[in-house]
């Protein structure tokens, strides 16, 4: 038998995770210069990051040759979210804690719960613990709640919801999401994925925080990735009941988040200007972009995050096309929509390089 037979079956059934092209990947296959590149397939933050977070750590940067003490940072979203240090968990990314939780409530002979159309961690994550996965039908592109819950199977121990979701963006009112933790068995988790809830107009915000004590089944995750501009830092947190924290602590690598990561995020956290400048850019863009593909006649579906997911019909011609003009956007075939494609909002004059690329592929 060869070497790599020997690994665990579900390990070798795992596809996987493909990234946005990276520019300087895009700068070598096209010979494309790379500052004639627009990247709009990450949903990265167009105006960089936080210059408090830079000033941070550029700070931190003297201080390499120490172990990171995380406490900092855990104590400064306690005090962010109303609750307790012991409630945070943090990770490199929030695909880190996603991973932790899988690890802590998933094993083979466990089934785990998701939307089409979803994140592809939650699968790639579920998986790597060995258990079955449960993929519901999307409604409208997006979480079929009723459909989720009667999926639940006597060996269901966990249940993933992005809330919006990447990568259609859909939004699901949190008094829903309330009411479906009502309803899930108590020895279920629910793991509610907010990276992109920083977006959301205020009228469609909640802080999920407060529900812990009511549902201590359910786990929150969130990232510094998208608004705050530090996805090159990697730092991602989960808000949980402090038994289930403690019991992914046990699970987390050692000093998981690096010292400029900590130090960045905690500074960003407290940048409340940049915060709402790039709320404020994202909303024109949003508006913007969308205009450019109701004028192109484009279908896409209503977002709620920081990108549009719109119908390209040969998806992949049409991607190859705007790879040609230096415009990279995402492909999302991989998500069971392979005739369209997802674009970031960027910059006004990123967006309007977009729309005239894909004018021009057209």
């Amino acid at each position: 038998m060869a070497l790599c037979d020997q690994s665990l079956p579900y390990i070798r059934a795992i596809s996987p995770y493909q990234p946005g092209k990276p520019i300087t990947q895009l700068a070598r296959e096209m010979g494309i210069p790379v500052d004639s590149i627009v990247k709009l397939a990450s949903n990265e933050n167009p105006l960089g990051m936080s210059p408090k977070a830079r000033a941070a750590m550029e700070t931190a940067a003297t201080s390499l040759a120490r172990y990171p003490d995380d406490f900092g940072l855990k104590q400064a979203l306690a005090n962010h979210t109303g609750l307790s240090v012991a409630h945070v968990v943090l990770g490199n990314g929030s695909n880190d804690v996603l991973d932790m939780i899988a690890r802590v409530f998933l094993a083979p002979g466990r089934s785990a719960i998701f939307a089409q159309h979803a994140f592809a961690v939650y699968p790639i994550a579920s998986l790597t613990a060995g258990a079955e996965l449960i993929a519901v039908p999307a409604r409208d592109y997006g979480h079929d709640l009723d459909a989720m819950l009667a999926a639940v199977r006597p060996d269901t121990r966990l249940i993933w919801i992005a809330n919006p979701n990447n990568p259609t963006g859909t939004f699901l009112p949190y008094a829903q999401i309330k009411a479906f933790l009502a309803a899930v068995p108590p020895d279920v988790v629910v793991v509610l994925d907010e990276a992109y809830n920083d977006y959301l107009l205020p009228a469609e915000r909640v802080e999920a925080a407060a529900w812990l004590e009511t549902f201590p089944n359910l786990v929150i995750t969130r990232t510094f990735s998208k608004i705050y501009g530090l996805a090159g830092l990697r730092i991602g947190y989960a808000l949980a009941s402090a038994e289930v924290a403690d019991l992914m602590n046990r699970v987390r690598q050692p000093f998981n988040c690096n010292n400029l990561a900590l130090a960045a995020a905690t500074a960003a956290l407290d940048d409340h200007e940049f915060v709402a400048q790039s709320y404020t850019l994202n909303r024109a863009g949003m508006a913007q972009i969308v205009a450019g593909l109701k004028r192109l006649g484009f279908t896409h579906i209503p977002s709620h995050g920081n990108f549009v997911t719109f119908k390209a019909g040969d998806a992949a011609m049409m991607n190859q096309k705007l790879l040609k003009q230096g415009v990279i956007v995402r492909p999302v075939a991989g998500y069971g929509l392979p005739e369209w494609l997802r674009v970031t909002i960027g910059t006004e004059s990123e967006n309007n390089r977009f729309l005239e690329a894909l004018e021009k592929s057209l």
